[in-house]
C-alpha cells in the first residue's frame, strides 16, 4: 500500500503543479478505487496531505517567478477555511451514495466547462 499511496502522491504532485489540482481530482478517486477508501476517508485524506507540500513549496516556486497574488490568496484562503469547514458538516450529512454522485457530476460539470471554454474564439478552416 504505502508504492500505492506514493504513486498517487506523485500523480496528484504533477497534476498540482502543471494544473493547480491534485486532491480532489487526482487523491480521491485515487483512494476510493484503488485504496478501497470510503468518500469521505478519501476526502479527509486529501485536505491533510495537501497543506504542507502544495501550498509551501509549488505556492513559492510561483511566487518567486511573480506569479501569485497575495491579496487574493489571503481572501480565498480564509474563505476556504470557512468554506471547506462547511463542506465537510455538507458531506457527512449527505452519505456515502449521494457524496460519491455529486462529486461525479461536479467532475463532469468542470470537463464540460473547462473543454468548451478552452475552444472559445478557436476557429478551424472548413468549420
Amino acid at each position: 500500500m504505502i508504492l500505492l499511496y506514493i504513486g498517487i502522491g506523485l500523480a496528484a504532485g504533477l497534476s498540482a503543479g502543471i494544473f493547480g489540482l491534485g486532491g480532489g481530482v487526482i487523491i480521491v478517486p485515487a483512494l476510493t478505487f484503488l485504496a478501497g477508501f470510503s468518500q469521505e476517508k478519501a476526502v479527509g485524506t486529501s485536505l491533510a496531505v495537501l497543506l504542507p507540500p502544495v501550498g509551501l513549496w509549488a505556492g513559492l516556486e510561483y511566487y518567486k517567478n511573480g506569479n501569485v497574488d497575495i491579496k487574493a490568496a489571503v481572501f480565498m484562503a480564509a474563505a476556504l477555511i470557512v468554506g471547506a469547514w462547511l463542506g465537510a458538516i455538507g458531506a457527512h450529512k449527505l452519505g456515502e451514495m449521494w457524496l460519491k454522485a455529486a462529486f461525479g457530476f461536479f467532475l463532469v460539470i468542470l470537463g464540460i466547462w473547462t473543454v468548451v471554454n478552452a475552444f472559445k474564439g478557436v476557429h478551424f478552416k472548413g468549420l
